[in-house]
């Protein structure tokens, strides 16, 4: 059994409006994550004090600074979020980042997050300016040929978020003549507006601009990966619904510098340890399952 040792820090709590008139806690602006949480996010992953691993350079170069760090998204509500108030981050990928650096010996005081947009990760994991990566990052042969993979710990899939009294939409069969708003240039964005869907698209910088959109009745759904679109649904108290037919497969992976096989085997020992011991499912109700709806089942981790 490896040595371990009990830490108590704070899940970083998610600010998703200004701060204005305070509610609940001190300081806890209506309408904020923070506000629905609670006290419940305080819980944390023992830390292991006896790591040998030997012959990653990322690991080496972390060592080295005594901190390691961690690309990771900061939009994406209760899936990879920076509270613009405290600079504390939240979601479910966090938590599996927390969950990995846990297992190769660094706890929160020893952790860096890295904000890192979509179109820059590849770069940020091959120059070294990340030792690993958690954000929604799909596992696919294209990148495989810049970086390395170890997952999945999460297979999510495009899918539609609507007005929750709407039933009109109960699937992309469904979309034909209806408006449908995702991410300009995204993989969503692309396949949406494919003929056999027949899908008024409109796309904007943002999911937060398209959500906005929806609740306002400018269009009719919004497409993303699922993950993504339960966390506006965990946020918007009910208003909003995934419909919950996912039309593609996308095997969330950590991503890591490429030939780093030493710190591949350890990340997916350490994701192998959480989904057995229940971390996983924890996390997921924490985050992503406050939008309702069964747990997904846990992945296997694919081992190369």
């Amino acid at each position: 059994m490896r040595p371990r040792t009990a830490l108590a820090p704070a899940v970083a709590l998610l600010v998703l409006a200004a701060p204005a008139v305070s509610c609940g806690r001190q300081g806890t602006p209506p309408g904020s994550v923070a506000a629905l949480m609670g006290d419940a996010g305080r819980w944390a992953y023992p830390v292991n004090e006896d790591v040998r691993i030997d012959g990653s350079p990322a690991l080496a170069r972390a060592r080295a600074a005594h901190r390691i760090v961690v690309g990771v998204k900061s939009d994406h509500p209760f899936l990879g979020f920076e509270d613009p108030v405290t600079g504390r981050r939240f979601g479910f990928d966090v938590e599996m980042a927390k969950m990995v650096a846990s297992d190769l010996g660094f706890g929160p005081g020893h952790v860096s997050w890295k904000t890192v947009p979509p179109q820059g990760r590849e770069t940020a994991i091959s120059k070294g300016d990340v030792d690993f990566y958690v954000a929604a990052y799909t596992i696919n042969d294209e990148r495989r040929k810049q970086v390395d993979f170890a997952g999945p710990y999460y297979v999510a899939g495009q899918d539609l978020l609507v007005r929750r009294a709407d039933r009109r939409i109960a699937g992309p069969g469904d979309l034909r003549g209806r408006r449908v708003c995702s991410v300009t240039g995204s993989t969503p964005f692309e396949r949406i507006g494919r003929p056999e869907y027949g899908a008024r698209v409109s796309s904007h910088d943002s999911y937060a601009q398209c959500v906005q959109d929806l609740i306002m009745g400018e269009c009719d759904a919004v497409t993303a990966d699922d993950t993504i679109l339960k966390g506006y649904a965990a946020q918007n108290g009910g208003r909003l619904r995934v419909v919950g037919r996912p039309f593609s497969r996308e095997p969330y992976g950590v991503g890591l510098a490429r030939g780093d096989a030493v710190l591949r085997t350890a990340i997916g020992d350490a994701l192998e340890h959480h989904l057995r011991n229940g971390d996983w499912r924890r996390a997921y109700d924490l985050t992503l399952g406050r939008a309702g709806g069964p747990a997904p089942t846990p992945p296997e981790v694919v081992r190369h």
